[in-house]
């Protein structure tokens, strides 16, 4: 007993000792800075479940899944019951699907779906699961799991918990099915529901756009831009969507410019996305 009490409070030093590094590591991620993060948490010595997500998560921004997916693994093991930690481990392991070769890739995806689905069960209010396992079933084949069945019931269930998620789902799903009329409709709602989220409202925008409908479509970007009008995700999506559609391409390079001297969060799409849409407007 009394070695046992030593080593739990040798244990819980350690992790004291250890508590300035983690929060400076998170400090790191949270601003994109990866490779830093990770030099941070090389000299910490109290390896707990937290540990291994945020090592896990910084090799996942950057582009490698393998390891990432190692790094889950193991924080799911310390701390089974975890819902984020499976969570991030089917993001791995879906990542290593999209890269890997047509032999590997379905025990991936499998793998992916296994742990989202675990994520949903451990907890069933979790938005960012359900959302990661809504997005699996709408891009899924039938023999991997997927199906626009399962994402509509899983819609539905969205909208239980917040009404304006549930319409953004289900907005999805009808542009899924090449319904637009139907996709608009639900995405008015989901705006009208929540007229503060910048991310509906982009996405309202985006949908207008890619129906040719631009003069409305950049009444929905305005009304983003009085939201937040230097938010990276709005500088990004609307670039994109100009380069997309072949027009404002000179406001498109502009926007691109401005979001990559921008302060970007893990959220973000990462830099070099940014980089490859400017140079593919500056060659057109």
């Amino acid at each position: 007993m009394h070695k046992l009490a030593l080593w739990v409070a040798l244990a819980a030093s350690a992790a004291a000792a250890d508590a300035p590094s983690i929060e400076r590591a998170r400090e790191l991620y949270s601003r994109t800075e990866y490779e830093a993060a990770l030099k941070v948490l090389a000299s910490v010595t109290h390896k707990d479940s937290a540990f291994y997500l945020l090592r896990g998560q910084c090799y996942y921004m950057q582009g490698d899944s393998r390891k990432a997916s190692e790094l889950f693994l193991r924080a799911v093991e310390l701390e089974p019951a975890n819902s984020d930690h499976r969570m991030w481990l089917g993001r791995a392991y879906g990542r290593r699907a999209e890269t890997s070769s047509f032999f590997t890739a379905p025990g991936y995806a499998t793998k992916a779906r296994d742990n989202f689905e675990k994520a949903v069960q451990l907890n069933p209010r979790n938005m960012d699961a359900i959302e990661d396992l809504f997005e699996y079933y709408m891009d899924a084949p039938g023999f991997l799991g997927g199906g626009l069945d399962k994402a509509g019931a899983l819609a539905r269930r969205i909208g239980a918990l917040n009404p304006a998620e549930g319409h953004w789902a289900l907005a999805r799903l009808a542009e899924k099915r090449k319904e637009y009329q139907t996709a608009e409709q639900q995405l008015r709602s989901a705006v009208d529901l929540a007229p503060r989220s910048l991310s509906r409202v982009i996405d309202l925008a985006k949908l207008l756009a890619k129906s040719g409908r631009y003069q409305e479509s950049e009444e929905a970007f305005r009304r983003a831009e009085k939201i937040d009008p230097n938010a990276p995700k709005l500088l990004f999506e609307r670039a994109s969507i100009y380069i997309q559609t072949g027009r404002n391409l000179d406001l498109a390079r502009k926007l691109l410019k401005r979001y990559l001297e921008a302060s970007l969060t893990p959220d973000d799409p990462p830099r070099e996305q940014a980089e490859k849409l400017l140079r593919s407007a500056s060659s057109s």
